[in-house]
């Protein structure tokens, strides 16, 4: 999907100012994955009380298309020029934003956020291939870094500025995003190097990313609709039928194309291919988890939005610590277990809400010991699980790879947030909506603990002998290669 080799920029570039702008628009794109979780609640009581399901399009919908275009936009970009494909999805990104923040109601809203998640599937790939071409050989491993470590800033800081967002206005969410986009294309189109671009093979799999997507959709409509349909009724079963008949299409589909968004033979590697349906699996809690937490601090303790992002802060800033050690434990006792460890204790750190919350508020002995738990898990499997999934590739697989992964994530994200929508359906008091909470966290707990069932099949990667074959990526670096949580 990326490929950067050792060319050189056709022209001089300020290495400082390009930097500055990949890093910027990667952050706004990242942090608005989580401002919105803080924000559901304001945006359903300002568009004429949307419930629940219909606003969880408003977060599925941006996953769906990014799962289904980012490898896509990468090929595009390839072949058509990375630096074209940068501005043109910060500039559908900052466009998106814009028609987000005057919505006048929430089809209007999903709209606009599936042109957002167009631009940043153009955008993530691009940025990485661009700041590899300023960025000397020897310090690339660093850069990688640096950037993946911009999504673990946007997730710790995205609860708490959407909070201060949100007391303004929900649409100041993405009013935000408006200026710093259009500083960047400006600032972009004068110091973005332009990097040779290459036309051969196959063009990108229009025809699987659209049969990816409306399979992932049919499946999230019958997951939310679930509890107000029931799970017997014909339209459930339905969507159900339709998502699967989609998915056998995008399979067959990917068979034939000569460029397909999942190439098969990678699925075959049973190392990568089993750390990304734990990953997927572990993303499904982890969304759920992000959002019914939100919701419970708004809807059930009637915490003000700020209120509410300081409260999920500390679980995110766990991560990058308990990060920094994965790598060496995953060394020495080999990613299956920690990253299984990491799941369970995620798992939990869920469980221990059902058994401690209550309707009246008790933050410090009911809730921050779940996100704390919760965090030493999540740093512990997300980048070992990452890790695991690349290094299972050879190098030239890499990219491809780490689009794969980003994918399995983005759909794991949008199960998490149906399934969730599903158990909670419309409770009619607050007896009925604590209980709901309470069997959606226990679910989410099972499926954690099932992530981590799953994980225990990631083997040791086995290293080759740099005279007889390749040398795999490092786990702590490749653990890098894509940004963010969610």
């Amino acid at each position: 999907m990326v490929e950067t080799g050792n060319r050189k920029p056709v022209r001089p570039v300020p290495k400082v100012a390009v930097l500055a702008t990949i890093f910027v628009a990667v952050f706004v794109s990242n942090v608005d994955l989580f401002v919105v979780n803080v924000a559901l609640p304001d945006i359903g009581r300002d568009l004429s009380g949307a419930s629940l399901g219909a606003l969880s399009w408003v977060l599925n919908a941006y996953a769906i298309v990014f799962a289904a275009l980012l490898v896509v936009a990468g090929r595009l970009a390839d072949r058509h020029g990375q630096r074209t494909g940068f501005q043109l999805g910060l500039a559908l990104f900052t466009a998106g934003s814009a028609m987000c923040a005057v919505a006048g109601g929430v089809g209007w809203l999903v709209a606009a956020r599936c042109i957002q998640a167009v631009g940043a599937a153009a955008l993530l790939p691009t940025s990485l291939a661009l700041m590899l071409e300023v960025t000397a050989p020897a310090r690339r491993a660093g850069m990688v870094r640096a950037w993946s470590a911009v999504g673990g800033v946007a997730a710790a800081l995205g609860p708490v500025l959407g909070g201060v967002l949100v007391q303004a206005s929900w649409r100041w969410v993405f009013i935000i995003n408006v200026p710093i986009g259009v500083v960047a294309l400006v600032v972009g189109a004068r110091v973005l190097p332009k990097v040779a671009s290459d036309r051969s093979g196959a063009g990108p799999d229009l025809a699987g990313a659209a049969l990816v997507t409306l399979s992932i959709g049919a499946l999230s409509l019958g997951l939310v609709k679930s509890n107000e349909w029931g799970w017997g009724d014909p339209r459930t079963l339905g969507s159900f039928a339709v998502a699967l008949l989609l998915l056998a299409g995008f399979l067959a589909q990917s068979r034939r194309h000569p460029a397909p968004i999942v190439e098969m033979a990678i699925l075959r590697n049973s190392r990568f291919s089993t750390a990304s349906a734990s990953m997927l699996l572990f993303t499904l809690a982890f969304a759920g988890v992000t959002l019914s937490s939100a919701l419970w601090c708004q809807d059930v303790w009637h915490y003000s939005a700020l209120r509410t992002g300081l409260a999920l802060a500390p679980g995110p800033l766990m991560v990058p610590a308990l990060a920094v050690v994965s790598g060496p434990l995953a060394k020495r006792f080999g990613p299956g277990p920690v990253s299984a460890v990491g799941n369970v204790l995620f798992g939990a750190g869920i469980l221990w809400w059902p058994l401690a919350v209550g309707s009246t508020p008790h933050y410090a002995s009911a809730m921050l010991p779940g996100f704390l738990i919760g965090g030493v898990g999540v740093g512990l499997c997300l980048p070992t699980l990452t890790a695991a999934g690349a290094t299972a590739l050879p190098p030239q697989r890499l990219a491809t790879g780490a689009g794969v992964i980003t994918m399995a994530r983005q759909i794991g994200a949008v199960l998490g947030v149906a399934v969730l929508v599903g158990v909670l359906g419309t409770p009619h008091s607050l007896r009925g909506a604590v209980h709901a909470y309470r069997d959606g966290w226990y679910v989410l707990a099972g499926v954690s603990v099932l992530a981590g069932l799953v994980a225990l099949g990631v083997r040791r990667p086995p290293r080759a002998d740099p005279a007889t074959g390749p040398v795999l990526p490092e786990p702590d670096a490749a653990a890098r290669v894509s940004p963010g949580i969610g």
